[in-house]
């Protein structure tokens, strides 16, 4: 995004972004503390802790940690699976860490992936994500049905030799849109989501299916609509033999006429990012 758009963003793009980067900053925070034998569920409880310290009191989902084949989700099947384990961080071992915290009404949902040490393989997957983050942009300002853009990640990841890994996903997506949510106190959970994001979700598919557009980005067929207005967290997540690596942010979809404005990520200053850029 260029510094004339970061400039022009509304109050309310400027919220989402504060609680993206608060999310990315607890991310690098808590990469930096982990060790070998730390846990996923250890990882997942400090992610909690450093964002509870920092004023967040719900969450579109509680975070998640993965380490090892787990970041690929090797031979996941039910939705279980997802959620923290007592699997151990070793040396050279793949991580991600997923959090989607509300703050001050505003929602984020990011995915942060690194190592324990060197790992080759992950800074492979990593590098050959930027094409994907580019793939998106571009096809999403063409007003691509959002089917197809997902197929086009899929053939993507086929010429790169991955494997698509945010299929394992429920319904399979790619992205999912994101809502300003009703600032409460405290507010029950779900399965580790928050009721009233979950609301809010349930909202956009009630008034989707009516309009003919879903909150859910998927390969199927509610999702064959050209990209809705709004704010999406997307996450292409590739996998090889036991690797795993995404990045989520968010994608800004707008109802602009003018293709550089009609979509844009809402933040370039972002730990992947500023990786490809250093890596140039």
């Amino acid at each position: 995004m260029t510094t004339a758009v970061t400039r022009e963003l509304s109050a309310e793009l400027r919220g989402f972004r504060e609680v993206q980067r608060l999310a990315y900053a607890c991310a690098e925070a808590v990469a930096a503390r982990l060790e070998p034998g730390v846990s996923e569920r250890d990882a997942a409880r400090m992610q909690r802790s450093w964002l509870r310290a920092r004023g967040v009191s719900d969450w579109f989902h509680l975070p998640f940690a993965w380490f090892g084949d787990r970041t690929a989700f090797t031979n996941f099947r039910v939705p279980l699976q997802f959620f923290p384990t007592g699997r151990r961080l070793e040396p050279g071992m793949p991580f991600i860490l997923d959090m989607a915290p509300v703050y001050k009404g505003f929602t984020a949902d990011i995915g942060y992936s690194g190592s324990l040490g060197a790992n080759p393989v992950q800074d492979r997957l990593m590098a050959d994500l930027e094409a994907h983050r580019a793939l998106l942009l571009r096809e999403v300002r063409e007003r691509r049905p959002l089917r197809e853009i997902y197929e086009d990640v899929d053939r993507l990841m086929v010429r790169q030799g991955y494997a698509n890994r945010h299929r394992a996903y429920p319904f399979g997506v790619i992205a999912h849109k994101v809502d300003r949510v009703a600032e409460r106190p405290w507010s029950p959970r779900v399965f580790g989501f928050g009721t009233q994001s979950l609301k809010g979700l349930a909202s956009d598919a009630l008034h989707g299916h009516r309009d003919g557009w879903s909150p859910l980005w998927s390969p199927y067929r509610f999702s064959d609509h050209p990209p809705h207005p709004g704010l999406w967290a997307v996450e292409p997540h590739l996998g090889f033999r036991g690797t795993g690596a995404k990045f989520e942010e968010i994608l800004v979809v707008t109802d602009s006429r003018d293709p550089e404005q009609n979509a844009f990520w809402l933040d370039d200053d972002l730990p992947h990012v500023r990786r490809w850029a250093e890596d140039k």
